[in-house]
């Protein structure tokens, strides 16, 4: 079963999919069922889950968007100050023509500010590119890495569970991934000895180039301590990797205790040489976290110690696509200059803000307490990120029967919950998972009322799914 092609479990999720969406006009055209509604915490997507939009962000988008708003008095004076300043910015004062390649270079500073406070070292705009979201930058230096002719092939040691749309593209790409395993005992460490019997494995059959990492993780929740980010770093180092720093959930974090720590502060704080050597690629998006803005497209990278050598390639792969969407980059002005003390939109956006983490705090607490409670099923701490990964201790009748339905068993599970409770989740072999194990993923980021149906919905059929496997 753990062998089944990914080719198949794409077309079985593709399958899933389409029927998480006939069931949904089923209910529409007034088809009954044991449940009044879909419920897709599917992906990573607040709005779609039910989350409310912030009010600054599609006040300064509506303003851009639609200038002749500014002449009347329904908006705060900084949402106009903040649209006018931008409209300056866009040729023809319209969002509506094209920009740089690399963005409007207003937001691109306004990016490097927003970095620069974040680590306490300076960031150079130079150095950041816009993208229409975070995997297109992503991709775009894979393409850099990845060299589909060399032999051996090019690799990239990725984590497992990790997010399966990098995987693909790797593999599309020519190249090959090489799994390392993320520690689920231990809260989905990344231990560096795994690292290294990865990269022993790996060299069998590729010449690995980078190395990913997710931090907060995807799918899992974890948050690296900066101890890991150091081995993380040396490691690289040591081995002549690039690093790939994927940290697009940084402002989602849900543990008092914890906090996020970029791989570039952590970088530049261990001191020369490495601070000054070591190549990275830094992710960042508007389209989680508070914002939440998933269909605008805003994405960056930032490059850090890039090879002078190299940069002219860069640049010239990142010409060659089209200049990101004025939206998506209004997206990114605002999430990393939002109101402040003393601005009009401040008392607002700071009440919406605070109500957004606390559900999510919440949100977390719940499923920790409801997956405590439910037989055959366990749940690493949720620190971080955009999901819930518990582990199915699926019973061997359960495994058969999935077998012989030619499905992985949690993608078994998922479809049976889907159709018995209209509650639509992932499974694990979708993200990598060890053999013998398996899991679902499904989005956390949705309001209090969703989840607590969800999580009823959820357990109900959890009880009767065990009874009738048991």
């Amino acid at each position: 079963m753990q062998e089944m092609s990914a080719h198949v479990r794409t077309n079985q999720m593709a399958a899933l999919t389409e029927r998480a969406v006939r069931i949904k006009r089923m209910l529409e055209q007034g088809v009954k069922k044991p449940y009044k509604d879909v419920i897709d915490v599917s992906w990573g997507d607040p709005h779609m889950a039910g989350m409310k939009p912030l009010t600054f962000v599609r006040q300064v988008l509506a303003a851009c968007c639609y200038p002749q708003l500014l002449d009347g008095d329904n908006l705060p004076a900084d949402v106009k100050r903040r649209a006018q300043k931008l409209l300056r910015c866009c040729d023809g004062g319209s969002v509506g023509s094209y920009t740089n390649t690399a963005g409007i270079p207003a937001i691109v500073e306004s990016i490097a500010q927003f970095i620069s406070q974040r680590d306490g070292v300076p960031a150079d705009p130079e150095n950041i590119w816009i993208h229409p979201g975070s995997q297109m930058a992503l991709m775009n230096i894979l393409t850099l890495l990845v060299n589909s002719e060399a032999s051996p092939k090019s690799g990239v040691l990725m984590p497992v569970p990790g997010y399966n749309t990098t995987a693909l593209s790797v593999k599309t790409m020519g190249g090959v991934v090489a799994p390392y395993f993320l520690d689920e005992e231990h809260g989905w460490a990344l231990r560096a000895d795994e690292l290294r019997r990865a990269l022993t494995s790996a060299r069998g059959a590729c010449w690995p180039v980078a190395l990913y990492v997710i931090n907060p993780g995807n799918p899992t929740g974890h948050i690296q301590s900066r101890k890991s980010m150091e081995e993380v770093i040396r490691f690289v180092a040591e081995n002549k990797l690039f690093l790939l720093a994927d940290e697009v959930y940084q402002s989602s974090v849900y543990d008092a205790n914890t906090e996020f720590v970029s791989y570039k502060k952590v970088l530049c704080e261990l001191g020369p040489p490495l601070a000054h050597t070591l190549e990275l690629a830094s992710f960042h998006s508007a389209s989680k976290g508070f914002l939440g803005e998933c269909g605008l497209r805003g994405g960056y990278v930032e490059l850090v110690n890039m090879d002078p050598a190299v940069m002219p390639y860069v640049q010239r792969l990142f010409h060659l696509a089209s200049s990101p969407p004025v939206a998506g980059q209004i997206a990114l002005e605002v999430m990393a200059k939002p109101p402040q003390p003393g601005d009009p939109s401040y008392p607002l956006y700071k009440h919406e803000t605070e109500h957004i983490r606390s559900t999510l705090v919440d949100n977390v607490k719940r499923v920790l307490q409801v997956f405590t409670r439910l037989p055959a099923v366990s749940c690493q701490p949720l620190l971080g990120g955009g999901f819930a990964f518990p582990r199915l201790h699926l019973t061997p009748k359960a495994v058969h029967k999935a077998k012989e339905a030619g499905m992985q068993p949690d993608m078994f599970y998922c479809a049976r919950l889907l159709e018995d409770t209209g509650v639509f989740v992932r499974p694990g072999c979708e993200y990598g998972q060890k053999e013998g194990t398996y899991h679902i993923r499904f989005c956390i980021m949705t309001p209090a009322d969703v989840m607590e149906e969800l999580l009823r919905r959820l357990s109900t059929f959890h009880l009767q799914f065990m009874k009738d496997f048991s």
